[in-house]
């Protein structure tokens, strides 16, 4: 990140278009809650998502289909009281927006209203062309996510690489392109071959963001909670740990109780 974007007031799509010309990498987390929304903003961070991976780390279920928009708006909420930099984009969640353009849009609006935030995500391509009108037609920004879609993972049945053979690639680069002619500002390209990806980023004129997509996209995105370290048995071959929160948060708490068990705290300084 050079030093002038960092020192940037508020990061916009209009400047993540000028990030992408000018070659400059576009940095994107995941934020769920104020406390965490605060320390990623303040390091510099470009984009947050408020992603529906929120249903698995946040509230322990097994996929993100779970949660609800109402879920979803709440953890924007306290994401966006916290920024005073980044980008907040939120997911649209399962079955708020895939068979319904109107449900779509009352959805994206409710979102931007009760929460403040600043764009919506969706995955699909032509599947979902309608909603992603709809809600452009009303002046919301839109990212798009293609490749591995987790909402869509009993249809997958498996969280393999995607877009492997010609077919898939065929229509995921139609589709790449469909998303950028509506009007989408981005795109998350989610595991997939690598060289497909660098292939779709240039082919683009809207930034592309890649998880488990190789270097060659116009940016990266992780979950932060995995980053962190704070999960532990999640070990995808694209995750890079920065840190070992757990086991950091884990010995702190362990020391903590044996102080409370031996009446070491609080001490004459611990108390009024």
């Amino acid at each position: 990140m050079s030093a002038a974007t960092k020192d940037l007031k508020r990061i916009t799509t209009h400047i993540l278009m000028e990030m992408k010309k000018k070659g400059e990498k576009i940095s994107m987390l995941t934020g769920y809650d104020f406390s965490m929304a605060k320390i990623i903003d303040d390091a510099g961070i470009d984009i947050i998502l408020v992603g529906d991976s929120a249903s698995n780390v946040m509230a322990g279920h097994e996929t993100t289909l779970p949660i609800t928009l109402d879920q979803m708006i709440y953890h924007a909420q306290g994401v966006v009281r916290a920024v005073s930099r980044a980008l907040v984009v939120v997911d649209l969640p399962f079955g708020s927006y895939q068979a319904n353009p109107e449900k779509a849009l009352e959805s994206a609006i409710r979102i931007m209203k009760e929460s403040g935030a600043h764009a919506v995500k969706l995955e699909g391509g032509e599947e979902v062309q309608e909603s992603i009108i709809r809600i452009l037609a009303s002046g919301i920004p839109v990212m798009g996510h293609l490749g591995l879609m987790p909402q869509s993972i009993y249809k997958y049945g498996t969280y393999t690489v995607r877009a492997k053979e010609e077919e898939e690639a065929e229509k995921l680069t139609k589709d790449a392109e469909l998303l950028q002619k509506l009007g989408c500002f981005a795109l998350v390209l989610e595991k997939i071959p690598a060289d497909l990806a660098t292939k779709v980023s240039q082919s683009l004129t809207i930034p592309v963001i890649g998880i488990g997509a190789g270097g060659g996209c116009d940016g990266q995105v992780l979950v932060s909670h995995d980053l962190l370290g704070l999960t532990k048995d999640f070990h995808p071959r694209f995750l890079r740990r920065y840190s070992d929160l757990y086991t950091i948060i884990k010995e702190a708490v362990e020391h903590y109780i044996r102080d409370v068990k031996s009446a070491d705290f609080p001490n004459e300084h611990e108390k009024y």
